[in-house]
């Protein structure tokens, strides 16, 4: 945890915050603060700054908080990501979030079993949580939209290409043979498929619409592997 992030429920007057539970203890244990001792905070979808413990005690910590910055910047990116493994998307969208993506839309695919669909994971709460911890990671405050699309089709052909403009549009596929680029200027809209690439009919729906078809090389990457990798060599 690089940031401690704050929610408007957790002030208790107009500069001062009340934390219990995984927050309070990670200050407490984690890094082992102390009243008087002052700690890198940010409220959630506005800005960073600084709190200073004012009462650490029993099950609550407190802190006068004063705002005096903004979060990192955001990466000009889209991803629109094949729905992963139950136990990989906890990680994935932690990662996605920690690095600055603002919107994701995760999204049906041949190879994405139907069970992946009922994953107690897909939850708002889970997925706004493991957002968090990228954000806590990353000292960024800022959530990012995330989308569900259980129906390939009606998104990819019907609303996919409203979100394409002004965008570049590369879609990441094992066996393609134009190289991804680097170092490219944004917007870009990023698709990923599953572990092993969307079906040859799911590419030439994404190449229908204006998609340009990219490899990342000659691997199999797992995803949140292949989502490092790809925003590393794009920016």
């Amino acid at each position: 945890m690089n940031i401690v992030l704050l929610e408007p429920g957790d002030f208790v007057a107009e500069n001062r915050v009340r934390l219990h539970g995984r927050r309070r203890d990670h200050i407490a244990k984690i890094l082992g603060a102390a009243a008087g001792d002052e700690l890198r905070v940010g409220i959630i979808n506005i800005g960073v700054g600084i709190g200073r413990i004012e009462h650490l005690g029993g099950d609550t910590v407190e802190l006068t908080v004063s705002l005096h910055g903004q979060p990192p910047p955001s990466l000009p990116l889209r991803l629109i990501l094949a729905l992963p493994r139950p136990k990989i998307l906890n990680r994935t969208i932690a990662a996605a979030a920690s690095m600055g993506i603002r919107e994701i839309h995760l999204i049906n695919s041949w190879r994405v079993e139907k069970s992946y669909w009922k994953s107690p994971r897909l939850s708002a709460e889970n997925l706004r949580m493991q957002s968090i911890l990228g954000l806590e990671q990353a000292g960024d405050t800022m959530l990012p939209a995330i989308h569900l699309h259980r129906l390939f089709t009606p998104f990819v052909r019907d609303e996919l290409p409203r979100l394409i403009q002004p965008s570049i549009a590369l879609l990441a596929h094992p066996g393609a043979s134009t190289p991804l680029a680097r170092g490219m200027a944004g917007p870009i809209i990023l698709a990923i498929g599953p572990e092993g690439g969307f079906i040859e009919r799911e590419v030439s729906t994404f190449r229908d619409i204006g998609f340009d078809i990219v490899s990342f090389g000659p691997r199999i990457l797992r995803v949140e592997t292949a989502l490092a990798f790809l925003v590393g060599r794009l920016f």
